[in-house]
């Protein structure tokens, strides 16, 4: 699959390439695992030092970056370094005269081979940034633990990256454009189960066009097979998030993948305080994000939880929650379950695209969902213009004929008392509107 999208960031990394052979510069790049960082580094700096921290011994990896350096800068480096410290100090040296790009992906694994080696960096990184010449390029995806070492007054490495970089998943247009190029024919529907099963993450799009399975049915196919990446995939990425707290974790995220979002109806299943672990799932994690009714005000208790990522969501809801299957492979089980709930479990998710859409426009100051108390008078999406004092209120169905307006309006009636002044139009969306 070609490379898509990404021309902000790699006009920015390769600006920065160019400051660098001025004094050196940092620049940390987060994102989840396979969303494309390393793909966007290669991109973006055709001759380059690339070091992946694996997890061994600190002597090991010196000796296998040493191998690196000789080979791509063809230097011969004399002696053995057994200490990363050492190694970063002689590449900022050879910087001075030969600017160059240093790439050190998995950055935050060094925490568990050496966690004096931060504080280190930091020493050398401020003795020689000014009159070096590197540009270092720290990438990332344990977003938890990178956030930690740069963001945290406390870390030795706050403050010292010149930029940072959050890889977000490929938007809707992006999407879009895959298809075009690669399934002309799509459908709404098609679009619609690329755009849950994949949410925008790069290798999953990746997956599901090497395999041509561009249909709800083939994307299920290649995802419940014995051979299939996506089966462990949740687990694989997240227990080294969560840690030894992960089944806590995991049993909160399928309650709300299961349309428990609540903070209640999560602690009346688990009979435990869950807030805690709601806190860090949103704010250390950044996997959950509270959604409040729009215009409801900042102490408002009317909160409820949802997933931010697409895949992670589907994965809870329909690989987690059915592991017991999947264990002793009977995807065919799974997949009907899927195919059973499908056409529910998608409206949230055509709800959620069309949102995106709107936001892509720049056409409005805010946009989000309305609901009262005791979820009375839900609306899908409401979109307000306080410039030009507009209001877009809309309902999101798949079958376009199940939309009503009339009904619509009697339900937006108690929420536009507070906004007599402005011009409302009602609208409905459906698969046709993708």
């Amino acid at each position: 699959m070609r490379f898509y999208n990404r021309e902000k960031e790699l006009e920015l990394l390769r600006r920065i390439e160019k400051t660098s052979q001025q004094s050196s510069k940092m620049t940390v790049i987060v994102g989840r695992r396979r969303i494309g960082k390393t793909k966007l580094i290669q991109k973006a700096f055709d001759h380059k030092l690339y070091f992946f921290v694996a997890k061994k011994n600190e002597t090991l990896l010196c000796e296998e970056f040493t191998t690196i350096i000789q080979d791509s800068l063809n230097i011969k480096v004399h002696g053995q370094f057994i200490k990363f410290k050492d190694l970063f100090e002689f590449l900022l040296e050879q910087s001075k005269t030969r600017p160059f790009t240093l790439v050190i992906d998995e950055f935050q694994e060094f925490l568990s081979i050496n966690d004096s080696l931060y504080s280190e960096m930091q020493n050398i990184w401020d003795t020689y940034k000014d009159s070096s010449k590197m540009n270092l390029v720290l990438s990332g995806s344990i977003y938890s633990l990178m956030n930690r070492i740069f963001e945290d007054k406390k870390e030795p490495l706050f403050g010292r990256a010149d930029h940072k970089i959050h890889l977000k998943p490929f938007s809707i247009t992006t999407i879009k454009e895959i298809l075009r190029e690669n399934s002309p024919g799509f459908s709404p529907d098609d679009l619609l189960s690329f755009y849950i099963l994949t949410g925008g993450i790069a290798k999953y799009i990746e997956i599901f066009v090497d395999h041509k399975a561009f249909t709800l049915n083939d994307q299920l196919d290649l995802i419940f097979d014995e051979y299939s990446l996506f089966l462990e995939e949740g687990k694989n990425l997240l227990i080294e998030e969560f840690g030894k707290d992960y089944t806590t974790y995991f049993s909160i995220l399928s309650l709300i993948s299961s349309s428990k979002t609540t903070r209640s109806e999560i602690e009346g299943t688990l009979e435990k305080n869950v807030g805690g672990y709601l806190d860090r799932l949103e704010n250390e994690y950044t996997i959950i994000t509270k959604v409040k009714p729009i215009f409801a005000k900042p102490g408002s208790r009317t909160v409820k939880y949802e997933i931010i990522d697409n895949f992670f969501n589907f994965w809870f809801r329909f690989v987690y929650k059915y592991k017991s299957a999947i264990e002793i492979e009977n995807y065919p089980y799974v997949k009907d379950i899927v195919l059973r709930d499908y056409s529910t479990y998608s409206g949230h998710f055509l709800e959620k695209f069309f949102i995106e859409k709107l936001k892509l426009t720049h056409d409005f100051s805010m946009i989000g969902t309305y609901w009262e108390k005791k979820n009375l008078n839900e609306i899908d999406i409401v979109a307000v213009n306080d410039e030009l004092k507009t209001i877009l209120i809309a309902e999101v169905k798949r079958n376009m004929d199940k939309i009503n307006l009339h009904q619509l309006k009697n339900k937006a009636a108690k929420l536009l008392i507070k906004y007599p002044e402005y011009k409302v139009k009602f609208i409905g969306y459906s698969l046709e509107d993708m």
